[in-house]
């Protein structure tokens, strides 16, 4: 009887510990910023580029900061809690199970990319490597809206296997490419944070002179000289000279005259329709999509999508999932609620 009386108090108790661990509910599928990391401007370019994400690669990914897992009741790891908090909400789609989340305890100072069961094991390895080599170095100079959103990005082109003009920012340069000042990654910011005429026009002159300004050796000290345009293309590698072909970046070549010492910028086009090639790594990668299967509003579609190189030439295909059409009595509410997918685990976890 005695023994009866334990097991039932060691349950309650047990009970009792799990009532007070209380996951936060979602206000939205795409950002929930309860520790208040972003401000307006950020948060609208996060909720436009998942959104795309999810209509043309029925891929829900979502963004969560809070202050402290302890918040909650929780006492134990960010693995656990963020497992535990993606299942809560059903991230992803049911079926596929490949939604994925990235979530921030700020006070913690501790962040996990978790992704759902439809992965396995298979994104551990590069979404520790967004964390270590994207947004932790950001976190570690309290720049957490920076880190949240070039992560963002690094994460959306590993989902989906697409590079597009959602993303912002490279992960790997192509030889002798020089990756953008901060003004050039940051500039979309600027653009949404205030109006885009007055910004955009200070920009424009901004870049222009920034990018004229006079430039001095670092050998000898000495004033370099632009290259013009039309002689530049021969100071330039094969792959540097079909990106400057294809208009999917602009090279700019300073020679100093004394002792012939060159530097090469590189510039990417804001606007062009080619990607980085996964084995030149030059943006010369140009993609063609065809339907195989359309989406109904019952089922999804399948499309391939033809990868082919302009630059080394490699060609490779690759099928998609095309999201369920919404009916006009669900579209209005086709982005309030998760699929109901769920994780095992999978993803990557760090601090700062």
């Amino acid at each position: 009887m005695r023994f009866l009386a334990y097991a039932l108090l060691c349950l309650l108790l047990s009970l009792s510990a799990t009532r007070a661990q209380q996951y936060p509910a979602y206000n939205d599928i795409y950002v929930n910023d309860f520790a208040e990391l972003l401000d307006l401007g950020h948060e609208s370019i996060l909720r436009r580029n998942l959104t795309r994400l999810r209509e043309d690669h029925g891929i829900e990914l979502t963004v969560v900061t809070i202050g402290s897992m302890s918040d909650y009741g929780h006492d134990g790891t960010i693995e656990d809690f963020a497992t535990e908090l993606f299942n809560s909400w059903g991230v992803g789609d049911a079926t596929r199970n490949d939604g994925a989340m990235l979530l921030v305890a700020v006070e913690d100072r501790v962040l996990r990319i978790e992704v759902g069961a439809g992965y396995g094991d298979s994104k551990d390895v590069s979404t520790k490597r967004i964390i270590d080599r994207i947004i932790v170095p950001e976190f570690s100079l309290d720049n957490y809206a920076t880190g949240i959103m070039e992560g963002v990005d690094a994460l959306i082109v590993e989902l989906s296997g697409v590079e597009d003009d959602t993303t912002s920012m490279e992960v790997i340069y192509p030889p002798g490419y020089e990756p953008p000042g901060f003004f050039e990654r940051n500039a979309k910011w600027f653009y949404a944070a205030s109006t885009p005429t007055v910004t955009g026009i200070a920009a424009f002159f901004f870049l222009r002179w920034r990018r004229r300004r006079p430039r001095t050796c670092p050998v000898d000290g000495q004033r370099m000289q632009l290259v013009p345009e039309d002689l530049d293309d021969a100071l330039l590698s094969d792959g540097q000279a079909k990106e400057e072909q294809l208009k999917s970046v602009d090279y700019d070549v300073w020679e100093c005259g004394q002792c012939g010492h060159r530097t090469i910028e590189a510039y990417r086009g804001w606007f062009s329709g080619y990607g980085a090639c996964r084995s030149c790594k030059y943006r010369t990668l140009e993609s063609e999509s065809t339907v195989l299967q359309p989406a109904t509003t019952t089922s999804p579609g399948r499309r391939r999508v033809d990868y082919e190189c302009q630059h080394c030439g490699e060609a490779w295909s690759a099928t998609e999932f095309i999201p369920r059409k919404q009916s006009s009595s669900s579209s209005s509410s086709s982005s309030s609620s998760f699929g109901g997918g769920s994780s095992s685990g999978g993803g990557s976890s760090g601090s700062w």
